[in-house]
């Protein structure tokens, strides 16, 4: 499975921003749809923290402390695509955002990521 991100880049501290990760590659009987989705992100020094999952049809979603309210994920299963929109952006935002994909269709917690995206890096200027 691969994953590609694609929408980081630089933005002023209380803007927007919105990324996007397309997927291919499924194993033989699966889609994109079989996937519950998720963005994590790494900020320099820290931990990869988890940011928001969304199960596979979309009616399920779950957010960080730290960006509830901020940020919605969404997918498109049509397009083998998902989603961050990212709103009110601040400077503890900059990190690089990874997609990952969980087999689980019904993620559990905050997802158990099987396949990873290569990231895509976010800079937030105050």
């Amino acid at each position: 499975v691969q994953l590609q991100a694609s929408g980081g880049g630089l933005v002023q501290a209380g803007n927007s921003l919105r990324l996007s990760c397309v997927g291919s590659g499924f194993p033989s009987g699966f889609s994109f749809s079989s996937y519950s989705m998720g963005w994590f992100r790494q900020a320099p020094g820290k931990e990869r923290e988890f940011v928001a999952a969304i199960i596979w049809s979309g009616t399920r979603r779950s957010y960080g402390d730290s960006v509830k309210g901020r940020f919605t994920i969404s997918r498109d299963n049509a397009e083998n695509t998902v989603f961050l929109q990212m709103n009110s952006l601040n400077a503890e935002d900059t990190a690089v955002y990874y997609c990952a994909a969980d087999p689980n269709p019904y993620y559990s917690g905050t997802m158990t990521p099987t396949y990873w995206g290569q990231g895509t890096l976010v800079t937030v200027s105050s």
